[in-house]
């Protein structure tokens, strides 16, 4: 997401456009993101899967 957007603030305006295909990555980054959970969630939930595997 953060690459997305600094491509996004190198084209300015022109990065926005539906045409766009850094419009495009970000707007996938963004639903993958919400879609997968915060990191720190994902983080949590492989920590725990390896402990019971582990443990």
């Amino acid at each position: 997401t953060w690459m997305a957007s600094e491509a996004i603030q190198c084209l300015g305006g022109m990065g926005y456009m539906n045409e766009s295909p850094t419009g495009r990555l970000l707007r996938d980054a963004k639903l993958y993101e919400i879609g997968a959970g915060t990191s720190e969630i994902r983080r949590w939930l492989i920590g725990r899967e390896l402990f019971e595997e582990t443990g």
